[in-house]
């Protein structure tokens, strides 16, 4: 039990969220963009829409920082690997299910 004098504490916001379950590859809706905003001009690939546990978003965005090479980061429902991998990627996640993955902008 957790009290407090703070009027606008809602204890609702401490009590752990059960992550969602993981939609399965032919499911997720996924897209691959470039992105080049608050990076000092410098390019990113972003896939984001991803729906599910971040456990398996990091082991996603593993295997993609892993075939192209390059380093990242994987939070919220989003990959971002550092530089412009958008063929390379869509190619992987085709090729492994994801099949309603689309390239956005540029």
């Amino acid at each position: 039990m957790v009290y407090s004098t703070d009027p606008d504490f809602n204890p609702d916001d401490f009590i752990e969220k059960e992550e969602a379950e993981t939609l399965p590859p032919e499911k997720q809706n996924l897209r691959v963009l470039l992105d080049r905003k608050n990076r000092k001009g410098k390019t990113v690939t972003l896939i984001t829409g991803f729906e599910g546990k971040e456990s398996d978003l990091q082991d996603l965005g593993r295997t993609l920082k892993g075939i192209c090479g390059a380093g990242g980061s994987s939070k919220n429902g989003e990959i971002l690997i550092q530089g412009d991998f958008r063929e390379r990627i869509i190619e992987y996640l085709h090729k492994n299910g994801y099949t309603q993955t689309k390239k956005s902008g540029g």
